[in-house]
């Protein structure tokens, strides 16, 4: 596919869900590395997820020069527009949604105003101020319960089993059905199982380490023979990048209309890990990092359990479309992401 390259040096970029967890690895990387960048964050701060967690990556990035925070939710149409109006920015990269697979199942009013009222309010800031591309976050569970495995954009995606995975597909169908309307260059990422350290404590990762420091019972579902395609934050801001400066090429069909300026990728690590071997490296790094004591009993505190509602056995990403037209590939072992993100949690958590 043709890019139109994108030199970000001297750009507005609003980014969404800046206070978040991808968000605020760009939005740092970014005003760290980019020459005279604008940055303009937005997040509600919600407390889905300890809040004082997002206080702290806000306080990071509000050190740096040229980073403007808006404490503001994208389900509101005016905030969105006054902030196309104020800033017109030229790269829109949109993190903010409500995140979670379990979470939607006990509410999903959330997700309605975040992921589908909020994309649509970002999609009409885009159509009324023009942008040179928009990124969006997508979501490796729009692949649902598929057979074959590796998942690629060119599987079909039409059996989501969450509202969440619902959520992320129907952001791809409307961004297409824009970028075709109002030829708005459009990229959407799938993201594979994100980790890494100030993250999500909602996720495995997290969730385990807290537990066991508390010496409570880790639940691993589906007996432990889940696969994960574990990819270190770093990895995906280094692809959210690469595509930021890669829009979809602006071009003209037989009928004389515009072409959707329109694509999708996988960002995964293309390597699933068995979610038993998964906790037995963290638990080594645990040990090995001083957060948990050399003799702690790990299978006292291990419960194998089935599987759960809108969960899926497997995640596995085919990445050869974002290798071919960007030459990336993330590449960090679980070992070497585990290691930070317990190095991580030792200074924030334990030391306090």
């Amino acid at each position: 596919m043709n890019k139109e390259k994108i030199d970000l040096k001297n750009k507005t970029i609003l980014i969404t869900g800046a206070a978040g967890f991808i968000g605020f690895y760009l939005t740092k990387r970014l005003l760290e590395e980019i020459e005279n960048i604008r940055i303009v964050g937005i997040d509600n701060l919600n407390d889905y997820y300890d809040v004082s967690l997002k206080e702290y990556r806000l306080n990071i990035l509000k050190q740096y020069g040229n980073f403007n925070f808006i404490k503001g939710d994208i389900s509101n149409k005016v905030t969105i527009i006054d902030i196309f109006e104020k800033y017109n920015p030229s790269i829109v990269v949109n993190l903010a949604a409500q995140a979670g697979v379990r979470y939607s199942i006990e509410n999903p009013d959330a997700y309605i105003e975040s992921n589908l009222i909020g994309f649509y309010n970002i999609l009409e800031g885009c159509r009324n101020y023009p942008v040179e591309h928009l990124v969006y976050a997508s979501s490796s569970s729009v692949y649902g319960s598929n057979k074959k495995i590796p998942y690629s954009t060119e599987d079909m995606v039409d059996n989501p089993v969450s509202l969440y995975a619902a959520t992320k597909k129907s952001n791809e169908l409307i961004a297409h059905a824009y970028s075709k309307l109002y030829d708005i260059p459009s990229t959407g990422l799938r993201f594979f199982t994100v980790y890494g350290p100030a993250g999500r404590p909602d996720m495995a990762y997290f969730g385990f380490t807290n537990k066991l420091i508390k010496d409570e019972t880790i639940k691993i579902f589906n007996y432990g023979n889940c696969k994960r395609d574990f990819t270190y934050v770093d990895d995906i801001v280094e692809g959210i990048l690469r595509v930021m400066q890669g829009a979809p090429d602006k071009s003209v069909g037989e009928d004389g209309l515009p072409q959707a300026p329109y694509a999708v990728y996988n960002i995964g690590n293309s390597n699933p890990e068995n979610l038993l071997d998964f906790v037995n490296i963290l638990q080594e790094e645990l040990v090995k990092a001083g957060v948990l004591p050399e003799d702690y009993d790990f299978d006292a505190h291990k419960e194998l359990v089935p599987m759960q509602a809108g969960d899926v056995p497997i995640t596995y990403a085919d990445t050869t479309p974002l290798e071919k037209d960007f030459g990336f590939k993330p590449n960090t072992s679980l070992r070497e992401g585990l290691r930070k993100f317990v190095e991580w949690y030792k200074e924030f958590y334990v030391k306090k």
